[in-house]
């Protein structure tokens, strides 16, 4: 969603290799290798009442997407959890997005970067639904991409790297021109993968079925609501699903940290309507998210 204000115009601090730096301050040279060549790895995270939600799962799953492009942190998931808690205590939020980002630095400029600084920074900044509020709760309309997910073979599917984003921001350009909030990514094999920030969810027959991860990140948010459907007797089938089969479907919603739990009703030719199933595991997701800050703050 686009923000009248630039994010390097903004107030506050930013936690930069281990030191607070004022906002505008946070800056790296342009001969980074992480900016040419695609060697950095984030996370997106939320807090809700002055509290991360599965902050532990998300900085973990950064130093492992950091191994998977070769680099160690040079921190530990102990002293990143500690920096993003400090990090949002001294911007003074109670919801907010997290972002930690890794990156190797401008030691050496080509292909090959063994020799590279690993630098970590953590900004945060109050970021509201993803989607229009009032779209997101009729549904928002989805476009069918024209670039899909690659073969695994082909790129670290499994890390969530900044490289691997290029082909989201052209799909969601494009979906945004034509007027749709978002697009539906196929993978390499035709099969439904994902939205460009966002995993996806159909519902037939009171039973949800969603796209099996494995050339896309298994969302930590997805895991949640998979979790939140068990926990109410909804049974969920991971398998792959085609497109043509997007006619059999009810409901379809996205869910991430951005995005929260999302309906859609609609996507290219296919039409959803907002269900019952839709409408509770928004609402035990928002139960659960607050529930967990209080858990904390106890």
């Amino acid at each position: 969603m686009a923000d009248a204000q630039p994010f390097d115009r903004r107030d506050g601090v930013i936690w930069f290799d281990g030191q607070f730096v004022p906002w505008a301050d946070a800056n790296i040279h342009v001969l980074s290798h992480g900016l040419h060549y695609a060697s950095a790895v984030f996370e997106g995270e939320r807090a809700y009442g002055g509290k991360i939600f599965k902050m532990r799962e998300h900085n973990q799953r950064l130093i492992e997407s950091g191994k998977l492009l070769g680099f160690d942190i040079p921190y530990s998931v102990e002293e990143i959890d500690r920096a993003c808690v400090e990090t949002l205590a001294k911007q003074g939020f109670e919801d907010a997005y997290v972002r930690p980002i890794a990156w190797r630095g401008s030691e050496m400029m080509g292909v090959a970067a063994q020799s590279t600084k690993i630098h970590l920074a953590i900004a945060i900044w109050q970021w509201p639904s993803y989607f229009d509020p009032a779209e997101r709760l009729k549904g928002i309309r989805v476009d069918l991409a024209e670039w899909r997910r690659p073969d695994p073979r082909t790129a670290p599917s499994k890390a969530k790297a900044t490289g691997l984003y290029m082909i989201c921001t052209l799909s969601k350009h494009a979906a945004e021109r034509k007027g749709y909030a978002d697009a539906m990514m196929l993978d390499w094999r035709g099969q439904v993968a994902e939205c460009t920030g966002a995993n996806m969810f159909f519902v037939k027959d009171g039973k949800i079925h969603t796209p099996t991860p494995d050339c896309f990140l298994d969302g930590i948010t997805r895991r949640t609501v998979i979790g939140l459907a068990k926990a109410r007797g909804i049974e969920v089938i991971e398998r792959a699903i085609m497109p043509e089969e997007l006619d059999d479907f009810t409901e379809c919603f996205i869910c991430g940290t951005a995005a929260e739990v999302t309906p859609v009703s609609e996507i290219a030719q296919w039409r959803f309507k907002p269900g019952e199933i839709t409408k509770t595991l928004m609402d035990d997701y928002s139960a659960t998210v607050r529930a967990h800050a209080k858990a904390v703050a106890a």
